[in-house]
């Protein structure tokens, strides 16, 4: 998927890129796969804002998208290829032999009118999703159970992929994107390919109205607050920190603090952290 450069008439313009959307082949969702998503700008139940810099945006319908691909041994098709603003990956719309209509996510190469199957014996072509103990050694995949059932949770965002890179017992060898080496069980499921629309990671905003339509609210620096609000505030004109390095609004390190519990139960199935 290609990025479309503007003449720069405006100041804007000179440094925003969009998009070309090359892979989008249907342009309006499936209504009975769309569900409403409700607003709440960072609050909690009290009301109390608990996430930043979050509110407005653009309206959106959140697309129910299938990552468990519990229908087995049933071919289902292409219908097209989708945007969804509730993630960077595109979205592909397929119908099994049943009828039934379903989202997943869209690996490169995956086309209208391609066939894609769950199950141990499918073929190793791009969408197709079995268990990790059915995929060979060395090839790519996205969309990873941790839980046997539980759907896939990793590796989900536009362009990414993880690497099997051996097994041994019960348990996989996989590489993530980041560069982490994490054990597997190898009765979990995975999808075959790399996710689509790798051109995300180039896009360029270019002017603060497109941050505004993404839902994010302006930040601002600590360094003019007051010193109540912000460990870096207070102080007459440009003040420098004050501290050994960069505070989180919480005291915290701000840059290169590891905020991984120690001894966390998952510690593990990391055989090799990442970069």
């Amino acid at each position: 998927m290609g990025m479309k450069h503007f003449r720069p008439t405006t100041p804007s313009l000179r440094n925003m890129t969009v998009s070309t959307f090359d892979e989008i082949t249907k342009k309006t969702p499936e209504k009975s796969l769309l569900t409403t998503k409700k607003k709440n700008a960072g609050r909690n139940s009290y009301g109390r804002i608990t996430v930043r810099h979050q509110g407005g945006g653009n309206r959106q319908k959140y697309r129910l998208v299938d990552f468990k691909r519990r229908k087995d041994n049933m071919y289902a098709t292409v219908i097209g290829i989708e945007y969804d603003p509730n993630r960077s990956a595109n979205i592909a719309l397929i119908e099994y032999e049943d009828g039934t209509k379903s989202y997943i996510l869209a690996p490169i190469g995956l086309k209208d009118g391609d066939k894609v199957i769950s199950g141990d014996k499918a073929d190793i072509k791009p969408g197709n999703c079995m268990k990790i103990e059915s995929i060979p050694v060395g090839t790519m995949i996205h969309n990873i159970e941790l839980n046997p059932g539980q759907g896939g949770k990793l590796v989900r965002a536009a362009g990414q992929e993880a690497q099997l890179m051996a097994k041994e017992g019960k348990y996989a060898h996989v590489r993530l994107p980041s560069g982490e080496m994490r054990l597997v069980m190898a009765i979990c499921r995975a999808t075959i390919g790399t996710i689509g629309n790798s051109d995300h990671e180039n896009v360029k905003l270019g002017k603060a109205g497109r941050t505004r339509h993404l839902g994010k609210r302006p930040e601002v620096r600590g360094s003019v607050m007051n010193p109540n609000d912000h460990p870096h505030g207070g102080g007459e004109g440009r003040a420098p920190v004050g501290h050994a390095g960069p505070m989180t609004p919480w005291g915290k390190p701000a840059l290169g603090y590891k905020t991984r519990k120690k001894n966390h139960r998952t510690d593990k199935f990391i055989v090799k952290r990442r970069k």
